[in-house]
């Protein structure tokens, strides 16, 4: 978020202010997002991609801190800015992260309260999905103002076609895969139905214009499970355009993507996923 006031999105801070449900938060993700542990892999390497070796890296709604561990574990002279707006998830990213703590600036707030200061890499996972379009899209140009030329971002979030009776059978996926994963019946349906009826979200190639339309281009799949898109930024005469230099992933999977949210007061969990980066 661009630093709102919007009543729902103070709901959702409020629900992440949560001293339980933050110190439960860790549980989240992985019963309800497919393949989670392989998406942070991959978003190291997607972000290493041409990266200095001493890179200093943006990561947007880092409470929790699963992102930043990922990352500081993959990346020992990285240093990253974590922003989020939480104070109980920014809390629970002090802990998760122990002593890599002393090679993150934890920042409270939202991608407005991030330093201005170029950037060699950014982040946004499990975030971006909560946001309506408009506020999506003025968030992705903000991070894109914020990268150095030919920086790389990624961004996961969920992503699934929006036609009624598509969009039906990706929720039902949705509840049986956290289901599957442990979580109780009742549980897995009570988020189901909160995403499906609170979610913003879009459709991948909605997803890619937005990217495109705030000057990132050749955005590409890298996993077919997550649809997630990656490309690099190239400073113009006026400013800032993303270029797609490479592609590597894992062979495509036979459902197209697969999106997150936490059936707890969490915040994230899974869904049909959009995972981007330039």
């Amino acid at each position: 978020m661009s630093g709102s006031g919007d009543p729902e999105a103070m709901d959702l801070i409020a629900a992440f202010n949560d001293l339980q449900a933050a110190a439960r938060y860790a549980e989240g993700p992985h019963r309800f997002v497919p393949g989670y542990e392989s998406l942070h892999r991959m978003n190291a390497i997607l972000l290493a991609e041409g990266t200095p070796a001493d890179a200093r890296v943006l990561v947007l709604g880092a409470g929790g801190g699963l992102e930043l561990r990922a990352l500081a574990e993959a990346q020992s002279a990285w240093f990253f800015v974590g922003v989020d707006p939480a104070r109980e998830m920014r809390r629970e990213a002090e802990r998760a992260l122990g002593l890599l703590m002393d090679r993150v600036t934890l920042v409270e707030g939202y991608i407005d309260d991030a330093p201005v200061s170029p950037f060699d890499a950014a982040a946004c996972l499990l975030t971006l999905h909560f946001l309506e379009p408009a506020e999506r899209e003025a968030t992705v140009r903000k991070i894109r103002q914020r990268l150095k030329p030919g920086a790389p971002f990624v961004a996961a979030h969920g992503s699934f076609p929006q036609i009624d009776d598509e969009r039906h059978v990706w929720l039902d996926r949705y509840e049986a895969y956290a289901v599957a994963s442990g979580t109780d019946p009742a549980q897995a349906h009570s988020a189901r139905t909160a995403v499906g009826a609170n979610l913003p979200t879009l459709a991948p190639e909605q997803d890619a214009d937005i990217l495109r339309a705030d000057g990132f281009s050749n955005v590409a799949l890298f996993c077919g499970l997550y649809m997630a898109r990656v490309g690099r930024s190239s400073m113009t005469a006026t400013g800032c355009e993303c270029h797609l230099e490479w592609i590597v992933g894992p062979a495509e999977l036979k459902f197209g993507s697969s999106p997150s949210i936490s059936s707890e007061r969490s915040g994230k969990g899974s869904l049909p996923l959009d995972c981007l980066s330039v």
